[in-house]
């Protein structure tokens, strides 16, 4: 008896941008994935990929809207994060292994002293845990297979960059306006290496992308629920 076919799900001419808050402890990727599920989409991207620590705004692009991804991806970024002094890792944020401690911990005025140094036109190292790619391949695949990744220092472009709470000696909370390609967990390492200590992102939230922001965030158990309703 022939194998029956299965049957594929029919797709529906979606079009426009759904501003997505993505949860914790999921990738951009899976995140997407989901809104297929429930939308069926003929088409569907997002614009800039989110770690699977960091939280809040991911804008996804239906049918048409995907053709304008490229002017979203190059629009300015707002984060907010927090960085644990005393240790770095491998990865720059809480999801690596500690590679370095320090006793030292930085005051909030030592902290402001140095904070324009990080804004404006900067070079910045990303970290070796990142899509870059590096003779073909992903750097992080690199990283993880144990090679020694070299990345080159570039050119990035931070517009503001602001201490918003000192939470205690160990843990500062940062936001930074910046622009595209930057990498928070640098800024977190880099920030440290001038402080004198080590310093790791333990928290990420991106409050903005382009014209989007927590305003048009939606989650996706209010996606899910008005799926159901």
């Amino acid at each position: 008896m022939a194998r029956r076919q299965q049957r594929r799900r029919p797709r529906f001419p979606v079009n426009g941008w759904l501003v997505l808050d993505k949860p914790l402890n999921l990738t951009s990727n899976d995140a997407l994935g989901q809104l297929k599920r429930i939308f069926h989409p003929e088409k569907v991207g997002h614009a800039g990929t989110l770690d699977p620590l960091a939280t809040g705004c991911l804008p996804i692009a239906f049918g048409e809207a995907t053709k304008t991804v490229p002017y979203i991806m190059d629009g300015r970024k707002v984060y907010r994060f927090e960085v644990t002094w005393g240790t770095q890792t491998t990865s720059d944020d809480a999801e690596g292994e500690p590679v370095k401690t320090s006793d030292v911990r930085p005051t909030q005025d030592e902290i402001l002293a140095i904070l324009p140094e990080f804004r404006g036109r900067i070079e910045q190292v990303p970290p070796i845990f990142s899509a870059i790619k590096v003779d073909g391949n992903r750097a992080y695949d690199l990283a993880r297979d144990g090679e020694d990744v070299k990345l080159e220092a570039r050119v990035i472009e931070v517009h503001r960059l602001d201490l918003v709470e000192c939470i205690d000696e160990n843990r500062t909370v940062f936001e930074a306006e910046c622009g595209k390609g930057t990498y928070v967990r640098s800024l977190a390492r880099d920030l440290g290496e001038r402080l004198g200590t080590c310093g790791y992102v333990t928290d990420l939230r991106r409050l903005l992308v382009g014209p989007f922001g927590e305003e048009q965030m939606v989650t996706l158990d209010e996606l899910r629920a008005a799926k159901e309703a």
